[in-house]
Parts: C-alpha cells; structure tokens; sequence
C-alpha cells in the first residue's frame, strides 16, 4: 500500500476519533469506563487544533484558552474542519494525567503523569520511582486504549452513520 495512502487513512481516523472524543465528552460530562469497568473522567483541555482541506488549501487553526472556551475551534468545526490534535485530561481519583495527542500517528507529547511520592528512607529500591513512573505511564495509555476501543466499536459498526449525524448536529448547534 501506498505510504501517503496510508497515512492519509491514520490522519482521518484519527481526526474522526479526536472530533468525535471532543463531541462524547461533552455529551456524557466526561464519564467513561475503563476495561474493569471502573469510571474515569475526560475532558479536551486548554489547547485545541482544528484542520481541514487538502494540499494548498489545507487550512488549521489552533486555539488556546486558559478558562477552556473553545470557541473559534467550533466554528472551524463548522467549516468542515475536524480536530488534528487535542489536550487531554484524565482524572481517575485521586489521579491525573494530562497529554496532547496527535491525529496522523496518534503521538503523545508533553505526558504528564501524577506525582510520584518520594521517600526520605535510605532503604527504599532505586528504581522504585522510576518503575512508579512507568506504571503511571501505562496506566494513562490504558485510559486511552479504552476511549479508542469504544471509539473503534462504533466507527466499525453500522452505528457510526448514526453516530456521525449525531456528531454533526453537535457541531451544528456549537
């Protein structure tokens, strides 16, 4: 298959997962379920990038809003365009993870991972805070894992011409 094919596919799959996850947080207040079954809450965070077109008319515009208003990325949504790369905040009590993910390769940047508590003990593992923050790592990739399979199960069923109605009198209305 063609390389640029390909990364045409990755780049429309993930801006339909970002647009749509933008959408169900908003929908559902942010509630989502781990793999056990154990909620967690979502939400896109202060920095959002919309895109849309092709070649030289490829047009993006990137928003950041400290108090979360998100306004001229709902009109470029209006547009036509679709979400490229969103801020994402995890919060499963009593933590929080924060990352930006990427549409074309679905590449994480500036991870950001709860505190890892540090012990004054002498007799502690060394590579205790480093396996503590591996695992603080992998817990937030399994929070996404579980958004993207949800997200996967529609947009490979029959349900996702509903569902892109739905997504689309969202936008409509934004």
């Amino acid at each position: 298959m063609d390389r640029t094919l390909t990364e045409r596919e990755s780049m429309i799959l993930g801006q339909d997962f970002l647009t749509w996850l933008w959408h169900v947080t908003e929908a559902r207040g942010g509630v989502f379920k781990d793999r056990d079954g154990r909620e967690f809450n979502l939400r896109m965070e202060e920095r959002l990038s919309v895109q849309g077109g092709d070649g030289e008319g490829l047009e993006s515009a990137s928003v950041k809003s400290p108090s979360g208003e998100l306004t001229e990325a709902r009109s470029g949504l209006r547009t036509g365009k679709k979400v490229n790369r969103a801020q994402l905040r995890f919060d499963r009590d009593p933590e929080a993870w924060q990352l930006t993910l990427k549409d074309t390769d679905f590449s994480l940047s500036g991870l950001k991972t709860p505190k890892v508590e540090t012990s004054d003990r002498e007799d502690t593992d060394p590579d205790a805070r480093v396996l503590e923050k591996l695992f603080l790592v992998e817990q937030c990739l399994e929070l996404l894992d579980s958004v993207y399979r949800e997200f996967l199960g529609v947009r490979l069923s029959s349900k996702w011409a509903e569902e892109a109605k739905t997504v689309g009198v969202w936008i409509a209305k934004g």
